[in-house]
């Protein structure tokens, strides 16, 4: 995420406590992104932990009384997408925690947009994002398999031994970390290129490559034009395709998905002139990783999840969260009354009762927020706005918003029966899933 406005604060994270050492949080890992608690000014928040903002961010928080800010100033920002700048609010001398890791003057940006809906679009309840704020004060570690998170103090800290461990430098623009990478962009050869490459844990995909950076990065010919996410000023669009490999350090990944923005994306993305690109959520995962900011390094480890492979959404829709509404569901209890027993097992004689009853209960709903034309979806006639009610038989209120958007990653030319509500009125669509790269 890219802001263009740049304030130095001297706020500082300190370590609190008898040890003073180390703090340990478990996170949810939600499409890819790292989602934790934080106290602001007494209130528990979920925040994504991104390494590409280096400022602190909340959505929306005017439709929360319960989160008191100090200091509010209006001020203007500039994402990535193709809207204009928004409004927001700029707010200092707040107080943070997460534990024992405690600031007391920590300044808030905080956007104003209501359609900014990122709860929305990643089906949890997440208030703002943070990144270099966290990261400066502390040695981080991520361990994606376990979801733990660990803040070490960096004072007296001792890097244990690590089998497997290779250690990397990292470059810093704008208080963001970048790490140098070859990426394997010929269909035909074994030629790889160099690439300087933003570490974004805030990032769910597996890679951004700026397009024309280097003579060598084009978009492959095998692509489709698709929703790469959104920016604090729009939805994000470009290129997807699928490349050779990737390699960091020693570590080969093989045949990962590959995201090119498109040129308005890359201008605000690219401030650091020689940037390539982004290491996304996707790869990330597949590493238990210790970012030390204060030191300039970063190790990692592979885990067991760093041979899987790179799905995408094939079927050209994206989905969001739509509140909540009310279910009717059958409540079916059976009893069973013995009579008449005789010493034969085979002999009992027994009657069995039946009582229905129906129960209201609260359910999750989904509103299709985008559609590209020229997809499965799109060329059905799924458009956007249409509310989900059901998948190949299935209720998606049964489902979560992962769930859901798993069933479009997985299985070519696999049919998708879908039933939606628009303007009221219930429609049915089938199409099949298709493989573009």
């Amino acid at each position: 995420m890219v802001l263009s406005l740049s304030i130095q604060s001297q706020s500082k994270f300190n370590f609190y406590g008898t040890k003073n050492k180390k703090v340990s949080i478990k996170f949810k890992l939600v499409n890819n992104l790292i989602v934790i608690p934080i106290e602001v000014n007494g209130s528990p928040l979920s925040f994504i932990l991104d390494t590409g903002v280096d400022k602190t961010i909340l959505f929306n928080v005017a439709h929360n009384d319960s989160i008191d800010l100090n200091n509010v100033k209006k001020i203007r920002l500039q994402g990535l997408g193709k809207g204009k700048p928004i409004e927001a609010l700029l707010s200092s001398r707040n107080t943070m925690k997460m534990k024992n890791f405690v600031s007391n003057s920590e300044a808030i940006y905080v956007i104003l947009r209501d359609e900014f809906d990122v709860s929305g679009k990643m089906g949890v309840t997440i208030h703002g994002i943070i990144g270099h704020k966290i990261f400066k004060d502390a040695i981080v570690s991520i361990n994606y398999s376990t979801k733990k998170l660990t803040l070490y103090n960096p004072n007296g800290y001792v890097a244990k031994k690590c089998r497997g461990c290779q250690k990397f430098p990292l470059q810093f623009y704008r208080n963001k970390p970048y790490i140098d990478a070859k990426v394997q962009l010929d269909t035909i050869g074994d030629t790889y290129t160099d690439v300087k490459m933003l570490i974004d844990t805030g990032g769910s995909e597996s890679l951004w490559l700026f397009e024309n950076t280097k003579e060598e990065i084009k978009t492959p010919i095998r692509h489709f034009k698709d929703i790469l996410g959104e920016g604090l000023s729009g939805t994000i669009y470009g290129n997807r395709s699928r490349i050779k490999g990737v390699k960091i350090g020693r570590f080969q990944i093989k045949n990962p998905t590959v995201s090119f923005l498109d040129s308005l994306s890359t201008f605000h993305a690219r401030k650091f002139k020689e940037r390539n690109g982004s290491i996304g959520g996707n790869i990330l995962k597949r590493f238990k990783i210790w970012i030390d900011y204060p030191n300039k390094k970063m190790h990692l480890k592979k885990n067991g999840s760093f041979k899987g492979g790179f799905e995408y959404n094939m079927s050209g829709l994206d989905v969001g969260y739509n509140g909540k509404v009310l279910v009717k569901e059958k409540d079916t209890n059976t009893h069973i009354d013995s009579y008449a027993r005789t010493d034969s097992e085979t002999n009992n004689n027994f009657t069995i009762n039946y009582s229905i009853n129906y129960r209201y209960q609260f359910k999750p709903s989904f509103i299709v927020t985008h559609v590209l034309s020229d997809s499965p979806a799109g060329k059905a006639g799924i458009k956007k706005d249409d509310i989900i009610i059901s998948i190949n038989k299935r209720y998606v209120y049964e489902l979560t918003l992962h769930e859901l958007l798993n069933k479009f990653r997985r299985g070519h030319r696999k049919k998708i029966i879908m039933k939606v509500e628009r303007n009221g009125m219930p429609m049915k669509f089938q199409f099949q899933l298709m493989k573009k790269i």
